[in-house]
């Protein structure tokens, strides 16, 4: 969603700012601009356009026709912007300044009681140009300004309310820049002399290694010399400064085309790195050392839920299926969205599991806040380490897939279905799984890398399909069992990123309905490994066959009987049932993939989507 970029320190700001934002583009983004305080003019000079940042680009360097802006100063603040309050224009389009001109506010997340505060600001007869909430914020923060900025911010996040990211400057004060946040995101990069804040880690990593994570209500002042972090009383607060380790090859697409395309085929070692040192081969179980503080607890716990988004729901769905049949414990899947407004039942003996792979979406961080208010223990899966989840949860496994810029989910789907298997292992070996079972299961996890590998092979076999469908206008996905949560990843990955109308359903379910809309221009796609239920699929194909349905079938190789009724067949290799959908979401992820990309589209940037939801 939205990026923030700023800076304060001794280089020219403007190269910086432009390099950050490149970095947070897979974010999903409709607009852009940059305020910075000129070292000459003393004044804050805005830049802002429509669309892609080379808009903004060639509109900072005098290549759109018009007069080249001066952006000389070394302090400065950026962004990108997701439209919620007002359509992508230049007046929409972020920083939003105060009416003097003097702050300059770039904001992610939203003001939930931005009309009231608007409209008492208009009563004093304040000018608004834009249909944003954030504009309010900076004519706020005006209001209450009186020669401290970091005071006038402070004051004014008192009576606002909802999400924020802000980062702040005024060009009365040029040697101060401040950060504030509240339910999204942002995080203060310590480099020598100089200072960054930003949104997400990949935009300052090339530049320091030093993080400092702010949390909920702190609001952060930043000078050339330093900075200090005070929270909503105006008390100081200590905020350790970690390092990390970034590798700036990740967002880099390398010899392929597609961040997308590269993540799909990271897949293999982001499942090497998912597993690695979890597998107890030996003792047929798992070791999870973000659970360790939790082992005892999760003896006695008799129910857990499960909640996330998009995605991750359907990762969890399979982690479901998984922990039911190896543990033995009832599981329930909750649309994180739904779970906080719903009044949940939480026992003593109920934990809580939250899935994200950005370990930012706002739905599922309300959802943890929700459950902990509850009582309740909330351990998170999630793929950023240091994630606002990751650090808000009582424990935890990180994917360590690697960073994922497509917006598209791939390479984390499965590598969330993997650890959601390592956690279903390690609780059935708690309770009733057998060691010769364990045993069993912990190579079966340990293969699929390689087998993940074999099947990405089908590469080419799946474009020629996609040559074949790519005009259809709309799509059915059918699966059983553990494949039922795969047909509705495949038809999400369709959907995101080809436009194309699809949806996916329990394969049983067809007759309940959509067996009405097939005919030669419904293709419907059916996930139908050799199983306990490979004969029921096979019944549902024959129906589709009658009704002149055109199927593309996945199977394993002894799935002979399908060959009459399918039009197309991709054959993966096979693995233990339960861990198939592991190896059958991957030519879901390339069929869609191959059908964007003939249709001509921006398949790591698909319109009104972004890569981390931090709204609801």
């Amino acid at each position: 969603m939205c990026g923030i970029v700023a800076y304060i320190g001794d280089k020219p700001a403007m190269p910086i700012l432009l390099n950050g934002l490149k970095r947070l583009e897979y974010r999903g983004y409709d607009s852009a601009g940059v305020s910075v305080i000129g070292a000459v003019s003393c004044k804050i000079e805005t830049v802002k356009s429509v669309g892609k940042i080379r808009a903004l680009e060639n509109k900072i360097n005098g290549k759109d026709g018009g007069a080249k802006p001066s952006l000389d100063g070394t302090i400065g603040i950026s962004h990108t912007r997701w439209a919620t309050h007002g359509e992508p224009t230049v007046a929409n389009a972020h920083p939003h300044l105060s009416a003097d001109g003097k702050i300059a506010v770039v904001h992610n997340g939203i003001i939930e009681n931005y009309a009231t505060v608007k409209k008492r600001l208009e009563s004093e007869g304040v000018k608004f140009v834009s249909d944003t909430d954030t504009e309010v914020i900076a004519h706020w923060i005006s209001h209450f300004y009186n020669g401290n900025l970091g005071e006038a911010v402070q004051e004014a996040l008192k009576s606002l309310e909802g999400a924020f990211g802000l980062a702040v400057i005024c060009e009365d004060e040029p040697d101060v820049l401040i950060g504030a946040r509240r339910g999204s995101p942002l995080i203060l990069g310590v480099g020598e002399g100089e200072s960054f804040l930003a949104s997400d880690v990949s935009a300052v990593v090339e530049h320091t290694q030093k993080i400092v994570y702010l949390e909920d209500d702190d609001v952060v002042e930043i000078t050339r010399s330093g900075f200090s972090v005070r929270n909503v009383s105006r008390q100081q607060v200590s905020r350790e400064t970690r390092e990390i380790e970034a590798d700036l090859e990740i967002a880099k697409k390398g010899s392929f085309p597609h961040f997308m395309l590269k993540e799909i085929f990271e897949q293999p070692e982001a499942l090497r790195n998912c597993t690695r040192g979890r597998l107890l081969l030996d003792e047929g179980n798992a070791k999870l050392a973000g659970l360790d503080n939790s082992i005892r607890e999760l003896r006695s716990i008799d129910r857990i839920i499960i909640t996330a988004c998009g995605t991750s729901y359907y990762a969890a769905m399979v982690g479901e299926y998984l922990i039911e049949e190896w543990a033995g414990i009832p599981v329930e899947v909750e649309y994180a969205s739904e779970f906080r407004y719903r009044n949940p039942i939480i026992g003593a003996g109920t934990l809580i599991f939250t899935v994200s792979q950005s370990g930012e979406t706002a739905d599922t961080l309300a959802a943890l806040k929700e459950a902990k208010g509850k009582g309740a223990t909330v351990l998170s899966i999630c793929n950023v380490v240091g994630s606002t989840i990751a650090r808000a949860a009582d424990g935890g496994v990180y994917l360590h897939a690697g960073a994922e810029i497509g917006v598209a989910s791939t390479k984390a789907f499965n590598a969330q279905v993997v650890v959601l298997a390592l956690v279903a292992l390690l609780l059935g070996r708690q309770r009733r799984m057998s060691f010769e079972q364990g045993i069993e299961i912990t190579r079966a996890i340990g293969a699929l890398p390689g087998l993940v590998e074999e099947t990405l092979k089908l590469n080419d076999e799946i474009l020629s399909i996609a040559k074949d469908y790519y005009k259809c206008t709309n799509f059915l996905y059918l699966g059983r069992h553990y494949h039922y949560p795969v047909a509705m990843e495949g038809a999400l990955k369709l959907k995101e990123i080809s436009y194309i109308h699809a949806e996916g359903y329990p394969a049983a379910e067809m007759k309940h309905g959509p067996i009405a809309l097939i005919d030669a221009n419904m293709p419907v796609v059916i996930v139908a490994p050799k199983d306990a239920l490979f004969d029921k699929v096979v019944s549902n194909a024959r129906e589709i066959k009658a009704r002149g349905g055109r199927l593309i079938v996945v199977a394993t190789g002894d799935s002979a009987p399908l060959d009459e009724f399918a039009s197309r067949i991709i054959r993966i290799p096979a693995t233990h049932p339960a861990l198939m959908p592991v190896l059958a979401s991957v030519p879901l992820q390339l069929l869609a993939y191959h059908i964007a990309v003939l249709r001509g589209n921006d398949v790591d940037m698909p319109r009104n989507l972004a890569k981390s939801v931090t709204v609801e």
